[in-house]
């Protein structure tokens, strides 16, 4: 039996995505056991917990031991705060200068790197009288943001100097955690730092989903975990020995058949014709296409499961529609073609695309209605 619960968007639609609940609750289960007792979790839920639903998910997180939440921006933060979390959330992207103020004022972590990050805090607390929390960025590596290493301790003493600053950690991105050698030059870094300031009272993370599993990391207190949540595996270094996690797919993707009808010998489907029949087939039509975040480029190289049968996606994947070629399976409209669950993982998709998980879960459109079952 399923409890389901729906988010009040649109459900006019025969076609959704299932994330299961329970699948979240064993995931962290199974992740916790490579993490120390005494260092902490922080779960990312960007991309509006990369397209699974953060505001529906994150009191699971929580509740299932996850000590804090971290996001791409304000507005992500403020959505989880307009939700009543109360935990501490960190925004881990640049927060722009004119709106550290909004970040305050919601009660978010910001992440700083700049002598423009450290004015506008000063500004904010002469306004508001309120400390900014905030985490320090380093770049060790990853050339996106962050204070240079070789900069780093200088400006980290700075900002502990700065008594209109509440500072909380100091963190770093793995650039590469599947290469050890490159992952090893980050670490060095690192620590370089880390053992040149006094870390009292601060939190310090620089090991995400694939460096908490495969590596472990003395100078710090807590970890970032982010697709391993949602039951799906980062690349891992082929020469390091880890303990790999049984994690279970959180996202389903389904669609009930809304016609079905007899392509005759020759005939094509869909545009450009790309599929053409060599006898009479059965083709069934579902409500899903690429406006709901399935590639084109996937189009005859997928399939389904109706009815316990794996049936081929055939024709081009059109902006709202596909089709799949039934022939031989019983069959009625109505009936639910399944794209994605547990048994179908979205990594198929993504070594077709040469991509990766990540980028797939996230297009999955909010159009879709999520249904969370447990």
């Amino acid at each position: 039996m399923k409890n389901v619960r729906q988010t009040n968007i649109n459900i006019h639609r025969d076609a959704w995505v299932e994330v299961n609940i329970s699948n979240l609750e064993h995931n962290i289960k199974e992740i916790k056991k490579n993490i120390p007792q005494n260092v902490k979790l922080l779960g990312v839920v960007k991309a509006d917990a990369y397209g699974h639903g953060s505001v529906m998910l994150a009191p699971t997180i929580l509740a299932s031991g996850v000590d804090m939440l971290g996001v791409a921006s304000i507005d992500e933060g403020v959505d989880l705060r307009n939700a009543k979390i109360n935990c501490e959330i960190l925004v881990l992207g640049a927060v722009p200068v004119w709106a550290v103020e909004s970040a305050v004022k919601n009660n978010l972590s910001i992440s700083i790197f700049s002598q423009e990050h450290v004015k506008a805090c000063k500004e904010t607390f002469e306004r508001t009288g309120i400390r900014p929390k905030v985490h320090i960025k380093l770049d060790t590596g990853m050339n996106r943001i962050g204070v240079r290493a070789d900069e780093a301790i200088e400006f980290i003493k700075f900002v502990q100097r700065c008594d209109f600053i509440d500072l909380k950690g100091i963190f770093t991105h793995l650039a590469a955690a599947e290469e050890l050698d490159k992952t090893q030059i980050q670490f060095e870094k690192w620590n370089s730092v880390i053992n040149g300031i006094n870390t009292d009272g601060l939190l310090l993370h620089i090991l995400n989903t694939a460096g908490s599993i495969c590596y472990d990391m003395p100078n710090s207190n807590m970890r970032r975990i982010g697709i391993s949540l949602y039951g799906l595996y980062p690349d891992f270094p082929p020469e390091v020995e880890f303990h790999k996690p049984n994690l279970k797919q959180l996202i389903s993707l389904k669609g009930r058949i809304v016609n079905i009808h007899t392509a005759k010998k020759g005939e094509g489907v869909s545009y450009c014709h790309t599929y053409t029949t060599k006898e009479n087939r059965i083709i069934a039509t579902i409500p899903i296409g690429y406006a709901d975040g399935v590639p084109r480029l996937l189009s005859n190289k997928i399939s389904g499961v109706l009815n316990g049968l794996e049936v081929p996606q055939v024709g081009n994947i059109t902006m709202d529609q596909m089709m799949f070629d039934i022939t031989g399976v019983k069959a009625n409209v109505g009936d639910v073609i399944t794209l994605l669950d547990e048994n179908k993982s979205i990594d198929e998709w993504a070594k077709i695309l040469n991509t990766i998980n990540y980028e797939l879960t996230c297009r999955l459109k909010v159009r879709l209605p999520r249904v969370y079952t447990r």
